[in-house]
């Protein structure tokens, strides 16, 4: 019985801390695009090839 409940305890606290990730909204802002300069090569995006 112990066993269920701290499994039980430990998958709940990992979903509660990921669903409090996913919720952040610092997560969608890139600071990098605050640097780019104007004029500057155009982004290429994740998948271009060098």
């Amino acid at each position: 019985m112990v066993d269920y409940f701290a499994l039980a305890l430990t998958h709940a606290l990992l979903a509660l801390a990921a669903w409090r990730l996913v919720q952040r909204a610092d997560l969608d802002h890139d600071p990098a695009e605050d640097d780019a300069k104007p004029g500057g090569p155009p982004d290429r995006g994740p998948d271009a090839r060098a």
